[in-house]
């Protein structure tokens, strides 16, 4: 495989890793935003209190579609380090996303229902974009790649750092290199 190929083939893997992080997300948005507009026209609570209600819920939510279909390939051996960190970095991502909410709301004065509704929205984009590079860099753990030569070990031992991509790659090479025949070289006749 060619480091073209390589790369093609990563960005094809992350592609389907955001398409199913936007997936689960819009689900979690329509959760959001229907819990907190249905508690913010049922209820006296205050358009802060309300969101953060129901950011919560959205993320319980989320949990579930990001541990059971976004990655479920990914470590689950340690449930409790990834749902404290899940819950960690998602509190954080609520702090962003209500943080744009309550400026607009007490800052600006902004807090029509309309009003109410874009700016959660855009708390809810910006924190996506924290929410996405925090879960799958910290929460969701990749496993580590078993790639194994069938051959002898390679010359150099791949570092820690070469992705698992470029690792297959270099496999590949060597795999080539050793099947194609060797070059013999013929003794020319008009010389001799």
């Amino acid at each position: 495989m060619s480091e073209r190929g390589a790369l093609r083939a990563r960005l094809d893997l992350l592609a389907r890793e955001v398409a199913k992080f936007g997936a689960v997300g819009a689900v979690g948005l329509l959760v959001n935003v229907a819990v907190f507009n249905l508690l913010r026209h049922t209820t006296d609570l205050q358009v802060v209190r309300a969101s953060v209600l129901a950011t919560f819920v959205a993320i319980l939510c989320n949990y579930v579609g990001f541990r059971y279909w976004t990655y479920r390939d990914r470590d689950k051996t340690g449930r409790t380090r990834e749902l404290t960190l899940f819950l960690l970095f998602s509190a954080a991502g609520a702090v962003i996303e209500n943080g744009v909410l309550y400026l607009a709301t007490y800052g600006f004065d902004w807090n029509s229902p309309v009003q109410s509704n874009v700016f959660k929205i855009l708390g809810i984009g910006i924190a996506t974009l924290f929410r996405f590079w925090s879960y799958r860099t910290w929460v969701f753990k990749a496993l580590p790649a078993e790639i194994r030569p069938v051959e002898a070990p390679p010359a150099k031992t791949p570092s820690a750092e070469t992705p698992p991509a470029e690792e297959a790659a270099r496999s590949a090479e060597r795999f080539l290199e050793q099947r194609r025949p060797a070059e013999t070289v013929e003794p020319d006749p008009v010389r001799q």
